[in-house]
């Protein structure tokens, strides 16, 4: 039997490889750490049939053996210039590594708004202690028990964010593309990456094309949809304006879903109590950028998704993944190109 031959364009350690190697002995396991397609030889992309890469890939025309990539992203937005993109190769990513610590940080940025963070680093930075009134005035928190909590992307990490919001009492609205419950297949699916992920879900979930009629209610609009043609500039002046007096955006998705000029508009009227944003159009954020400096504004840089056992994770996934491909099953993770995402 010709082995598979699997390629990975990344750099895991020796133990982790042979975590994949034990798969099977019909797989043969190479890794040769690229930035781009040049730095593997042409010989070795002839031969190939699975990659793991991050978004170094060949044409298709140069790697006429490839049948599946498994990407180390979780978004493909990065993809989808790429003639791959309408290639016969199945494409599968890393989705579910990173849900929790999003929806922790989602959390953080929810109460860190509520508690004034950005005023309180303000005064660290003026190494400021100010007066009882106006202690009172700049940093009275605002509740969370009873607030509304509007999840834009309510898939696996999505409905983490719920599940952590529901703990300090939110209200959960969740909106997704159809605003349908999630099927067998998708519980099965999410229930393959842990915790929350599968249960019965209480959140009022409603279709996209609904979002103008729920924003009104929102404390908090939480954007975690993936950026796709579908998505991108969703989140626009309208939408925006849209939104109740005071509330608090915070963006964990893509730049691109929210139009950046006129949050900024919302923003300096004082429509809006603040912003988290960890994803920018301009990554990395120049560092004359407006946004490091709005007083209204917590950036980060694009952190959200850092998991503290993401290798563990990945690994975990694939070889899954590479289990399934070798017993003819359906892979985990995989892209829908048709919803691209």
């Amino acid at each position: 039997m010709t082995k598979i031959r699997y390629l990975s364009t990344l750099s895991f350690p020796d133990d982790w490889l042979d975590a994949v190697r034990a798969v099977s002995a019909d797989v043969a396991v190479e890794q040769i750490p690229a930035d781009k397609p040049s730095d593997v030889p042409d010989e070795t992309w002839a031969y190939v049939d699975v990659l793991h890469t991050s978004a170094v890939l060949p044409k298709p025309t140069t790697a006429p053996r490839l049948r599946w990539v498994q990407l180390d992203t979780s978004g493909v937005d990065h993809l989808r210039d790429h003639a791959m993109w309408t290639a016969p190769v199945e494409i599968t990513t890393i989705g579910g590594v990173s849900a929790v610590p999003l929806a922790e940080y989602a959390m953080f940025a929810v109460l860190g708004m509520a508690h004034r963070l950005p005023a309180m680093l303000e005064a660290r930075a003026r190494r400021e202690w100010p007066a009882p009134v106006q202690r009172w005035q700049r940093f009275l928190p605002a509740p969370l028990d009873g607030a509304t909590i509007v999840v834009l992307g309510y898939g696996r990490i999505g409905r983490e964010i719920g599940r952590l919001a529901r703990a300090h009492g939110m209200t959960v609205v969740g909106v997704t593309r159809t605003g349908a419950p999630y099927s067998p297949a998708d519980r099965d699916r999410f229930a393959h990456f842990g915790r929350g992920a599968a249960d019965r879900d209480p959140a009022e979930v409603v279709p996209v094309d609904q979002l103008r009629e729920v924003l009104p209610r929102a404390d908090f609009l939480t954007v975690v949809t993936p950026l796709t043609e579908r998505t991108r500039g969703l989140v626009g002046a309208a939408e925006l304006a849209a939104l109740k007096p005071g509330a608090v955006l915070i963006n964990v998705a893509r730049g691109g879903v929210v139009d950046e000029t006129a949050l900024r508009a919302q923003l300096d009227a004082g429509n809006l109590a603040g912003a988290v944003l960890d994803v920018f159009d301009d990554e990395p954020l120049p560092p004359d950028s407006p946004w490091w400096d709005h007083p209204l504004v917590l950036p980060t840089p694009h952190v959200a998704g850092l998991a503290p056992a993401y290798s563990e994770q990945v690994q975990q996934i694939v070889v899954e993944n590479l289990r399934r491909f070798l017993a003819g099953e359906p892979l985990l993770n995989r892209v829908d190109r048709a919803r691209g995402y």
